[in-house]
């Protein structure tokens, strides 16, 4: 959420709320172990101000946020980032 804060803002972009409804998936890893093994965000966005992202700049900003972030890019499992458009 923070880096999507952060290039929404940089872009112009005025974000007036962001929720996330996260799921994870419990299960045995490929070690047998129970773990985490896939994540799903489902982030709602609200914009305001005279400059509005296009659907294809909301993507942009998810995916961009989502490789610089330091979660995502340190545990083992699956993070996939579908946006509530």
């Amino acid at each position: 959420m923070l880096w999507f804060l952060s290039l929404a803002a940089q872009q112009g972009f005025q974000v007036d709320d962001y929720q996330d409804q996260a799921q994870g998936t419990r299960a045995r890893n490929k070690q047998s172990r129970v773990a985490i093994t896939d994540v799903l965000l489902r982030p709602r966005v609200v914009f305001s101000g005279d400059k509005q992202p296009s659907d294809t700049d909301i993507h942009a900003l998810h995916h961009a946020a989502h490789e610089a972030c330091f979660l995502a890019n340190s545990v083992s499992c699956d993070v996939r980032c579908e946006p509530i458009l």
